[in-house]
């Protein structure tokens, strides 16, 4: 399992989520920058599992709840697209 760590006082702003997001999971140069353009990319990209490893999480859900929420919501949503393709889920978070 391949550990990603993201210090979530780099995401407080949709931007700042897209850019980080972008740079540590490297993302590619057509990436939209918008949370469906994410889910894509995050589908795409790993077949086998990865842990987030999210730093400063209770500050993001403090500061930014929309932000955090959305890295769980639409991380689930891809572990469902690939259940549903008869896949294994490949993103497991770690908030702390």
């Amino acid at each position: 399992m391949t550990p990603y760590y993201i210090n979530a006082n780099k995401l407080m702003t949709w931007k700042s989520f897209h850019k980080e997001f972008k740079t540590v999971f490297n993302f590619p140069d057509y990436y939209g920058e918008n949370m469906n353009a994410w889910i894509d990319c995050m589908d795409e990209l790993f077949d086998t599992p990865i842990v987030i490893n999210i730093k400063n999480a209770g500050k993001l859900k403090e500061k930014s709840p929309d932000i955090y929420s959305a890295i769980l919501e639409c991380s689930a949503f891809v572990n469902y697209r690939k259940s549903e393709a008869g896949e294994n889920p490949t993103i497991l978070i770690a908030a702390h």
